[in-house]
């Protein structure tokens, strides 16, 4: 037990344990947010607007990016532990600065929010079209079959696989592209955000297939995503 007890002591006080806690902390805040929106969209039983303003895009942005951060945070967080032991290695202080893993994970998900920008506009147009219900699910077999389509053709691509392989590979990525500072840190997380989108944004579509707000089938891809990619 006193072994025990000195390893959680060690952890606790360690940066791998603030950067869990916090990549955890983060991941529940996006999950109750998501949680709380769909309930509240389907209290109110949204009525069939013929349009959306410009507000609501700004709306969707938002609803995508902290989706994105419930979605995707939990599948990459074998690279950032990774990173921030790397991190802690390659500095001379006995004290971790811990800012670059911090912006790392910030340049990662700027990748997503670029990410939710594109697909906030084509749900806007979708909707427009009246291919896309209020309550954020497809009206139409064709659109939703077409999705489903892709997303399992995309899974045979040779774009997937060489996506998927870097994301299965952490080591091999910090060996090959680790570059110095914060900024450097910053380019490293979009990089890796990058080849992230390209592995998933098919996925994503199938959102629109059962409802983007549908947390079961939400938390069903994210699922998914994450057993893929470790």
């Amino acid at each position: 037990m006193q072994a025990v007890r000195r390893y959680l002591s060690s952890f606790m006080n360690s940066d791998r344990a603030v950067v869990g806690l916090s990549l955890a902390g983060i991941t529940v805040l996006a999950w109750i947010y998501l949680i709380r929106e769909a309930d509240r969209m389907t209290s109110m039983a949204m009525p069939q607007v013929a349009t959306w303003d410009v507000s609501y895009l700004g709306f969707l942005f938002i609803m995508w990016s902290i989706m994105m951060v419930a979605m995707m945070v939990p599948s990459v967080t074998p690279m950032i532990m990774m990173f921030t032991r790397v991190n802690r290695k390659r500095q001379e202080s006995d004290r971790t600065d811990l800012l670059p893993v911090g912006v790392f994970v910030l340049g990662y998900l700027i990748a997503w929010f670029i990410f939710s920008v594109g697909v906030a506009i084509g749900q806007w147009a979708l909707h427009a079209m009246t291919l896309v219900s209020p309550m954020m699910s497809s009206t139409s077999t064709n659109l939703a079959g077409g999705l489903l389509i892709a997303g399992g053709a995309y899974q045979w691509t040779p774009l997937k696989h060489a996506c998927l392989i870097h994301c299965r590979t952490p080591m091999s990525f910090l060996v090959t592209s680790w570059r110095k500072g914060r900024i450097g840190a910053v380019i490293m997380g979009l990089q890796h955000g990058l080849f992230c989108v390209g592995c998933c944004w098919v996925l994503m579509g199938l959102l629109f297939v059962a409802g983007v707000m549908n947390v079961l089938w939400v938390g069903a891809i994210a699922a998914f995503v994450f057993i893929e990619k470790v």
